[in-house]
């Protein structure tokens, strides 16, 4: 499993993304700095009603965000300290700026391709390498709802509720139900639960976190002199250029956990945001990586960096907070955590239930339920397994939906900022010669 990790989740992959986000940073002249925050507004406000096919702008949000803000958030953050030091921090920050256009662009052409048989991203690769290539990228969406989306979060459930003293096997089944009870539905009916438990979660943990900083702000000056000072530094010689890399690869690696800039993850609930134009929905996307990574993963980083503790992971991240707050700083982060971890779940469900659908269309509701079946197992699964064994299988499948996401990024640019791609003729792939026009 590592070679193939390594195959389609390798280097080459993450500069492949980050390649991606500069291109359409330049080619967008920078307007995540001067464009989008003025079109952010606008694109929450107003719109059609959410529909049997549609839902509202706040819902398509909440949806994007109940995706992203998984243990990347929490234990993502605390692994990149431990692996990159505080310099992998600021590389996450630099992931997330040019992350923004990438998810941008994803959010653009899912509107102007997607449709009820390819929806999300599926529409726009269909449209740039073929039907094969958007099943693939389907079938690489439906692994990664079960490995990611769901055993890699249920994993960080079970690690938080340990803490006070939830038995693994119990918060499995717990969560496989309330999954079954969200997800049946499908999209249309989970983004009911992400509208009201994405501000929820997100402001419990912004309490905590903000109770931290306040009680050590002093210590909060050191901490940002540290993450600068790491991600740039050379004077070390041999030493200083191996941690800067390190940093580097760490902090670009698990800024793409986060936010998924790259994956087109995003677009399967974006997408289907009412009344807004490609441009709204793509300001969206932009918005979502945003609050993900820049906002949240920041925050986590200064607690952690302000209130130092010994560990890893979960540990680590229960151990500082419960340094500073004691018993309800562990209680909050543990509760925020499994939220955190739920939101995800639901919303990656939704996502792989979608993806089946373009690799089963004539499965209907029979083909969703044995989703939402395999789902709850994964989720009990992901309960029980060590985690890290988990990850290394996760990682894998985000490179199945990365490489046909990016190429087909690239190959229709041109229709991120223009108007209309009238002179897209038929799909580029050059393995897919005899496919049909689409």
């Amino acid at each position: 499993m590592s070679v193939l990790r390594d195959v389609l989740w390798g280097p080459h992959v993450l500069l492949l993304i980050l390649a991606a986000g500069v291109w359409f940073t330049l080619r967008g002249r920078f307007m995540q700095l001067w464009r989008l925050p003025r079109l952010a507004a606008g694109a929450l406000r107003g719109g059609d009603p959410a529909g049997e096919e549609h839902v509202s702008a706040f819902q398509a949000l909440t949806a994007s965000l109940a995706g992203s803000l998984g243990t990347g958030n929490i234990i993502g953050v605390a692994a990149a300290l431990t692996a990159g030091g505080p310099g992998a921090i600021v590389w996450m920050w630099i992931s997330a700026f040019f992350g923004m256009m990438t998810v941008y662009a994803e959010s653009v052409l899912a509107a102007k391709f997607a449709s009820p048989d390819a929806p999300g991203a599926v529409g726009y690769v269909r449209r740039a390498l073929g039907r094969h290539a958007a099943k693939l990228y389907a079938a690489g969406c439906v692994l990664s709802a079960l490995g990611m989306g769901t055993m890699a979060q249920t994993g960080a459930v079970s690690a938080a509720l340990q803490a006070i003293r939830v038995p693994p096997w119990v918060s499995g089944v717990l969560v496989a139900a309330l999954l079954v009870l969200c997800v049946r539905g499908g999209l249309q009916k989970a983004v009911r639960v992400t509208e009201k438990l994405v501000p929820f979660m997100a402001g419990l943990f912004l309490l905590a976190s903000g109770a931290v900083l306040v009680l050590r702000y002093d210590r909060i000056p050191g901490a940002v002199a540290s993450m600068l000072h790491a991600a740039f530094t050379w004077r070390a010689g041999a030493g200083g250029a191996v941690g800067m890399l390190t940093a580097m690869r760490v902090g670009v690696s698990r800024g793409v956990f986060t936010n998924e800039a790259g994956l087109g993850s995003g677009t399967f609930a974006l997408a289907r945001a009412a009344g807004k134009t490609p441009e709204q929905i793509g300001t969206l996307g932009a918005l979502q990586v945003f609050i993900d990574t820049i906002v949240l993963c920041t925050i986590t980083a200064l607690c952690l960096l302000v209130s130092p503790a010994a560990g890893d992971g979960a540990a680590q991240t229960l151990a500082s907070f419960s340094a500073v707050l004691d018993g309800a700083g562990n209680a909050a982060v543990s509760v925020s955590m499994a939220l955190f971890a739920f939101a995800t779940v639901v919303a990656w469900s939704c996502y792989g239930m979608d993806a089946l659908h373009v690799l089963a269309p004539s499965a209907g509701r029979a083909g969703r339920r044995i989703y939402v079946a395999f789902a709850a197992l994964s989720c009990f699964l992901g309960c029980i397994l060590p985690f890290t064994g988990v990850l290394s299988f996760c990682d894998a499948f985000n490179g199945v939906m990365a490489i046909p996401n990016i190429l087909s990024l690239f190959l229709l640019s041109g229709c991120v900022f223009g108007k209309n791609c009238q002179n897209l003729k038929k799909p580029y792939g050059i393995l897919m010669r005899k496919e049909k026009k689409v």
